[in-house]
């Protein structure tokens, strides 16, 4: 059965990456808004952003944050992380920066987007908590091979390390 995921990335350099992902099927995942549809949510400023992602994250199990090379310490992802675990979601994060975007370029490795937040009761980094995956390979479609084959058993074990750490 395809769990229901909650997708975390940084829109502008890594939308094509995250779709190659999103199309796996071994997850059910949230709809990305549509640039349109994203500029009218940002336009309502912070209130409406965070009702856009609160709602997107109704009925998830786990989020999972596709990190490129510019993903760790921004505001939503951060705002996401928080709240996912808050709520009592697995967390986990792929790095995804050796997928090709549209135009068949890879992007550098980013830093940990769980670094920047800490475990509310231990005050212990998140990225030393929750599971961070770097694929093994250099090619776009050994990544994604690796992903496809494991994501399933990742977003299994981010659920339970969720419950193991209330």
């Amino acid at each position: 059965m395809a769990r229901k995921c909650f997708f975390s990335f940084h829109y502008q350099p890594d939308n094509w990456r995250v779709s190659k992902i999103r199309n796996i099927g071994a997850i059910e995942g949230n709809q990305a808004a549509e640039d349109n549809d994203w500029e009218t949510v940002t336009g309502g400023g912070d209130k409406k952003i965070k009702e856009w992602i609160d709602q997107q994250m109704q009925g998830r199990t786990c989020t999972v944050i596709l990190a490129g090379s510019k993903t760790a310490n921004r505001k939503w992802i951060n705002y996401e992380i928080v709240e996912s675990w808050n709520k009592g979601k697995g967390v986990l994060v792929i790095y995804i920066h050796n997928i090709t975007d549209r135009f068949d370029k890879q992007s550098s490795k980013g830093s940990n987007p769980l670094y920047y937040v800490t475990h509310g009761t231990t005050k212990k980094r998140l990225s030393t908590i929750a599971k961070s995956y770097d694929p093994p390979y250099t090619t776009s479609k050994g990544v994604y091979n690796h992903i496809a084959k494991n994501i399933d058993s990742w977003i299994e074990e981010a659920i339970q390390i969720r419950k193991d750490n209330p």
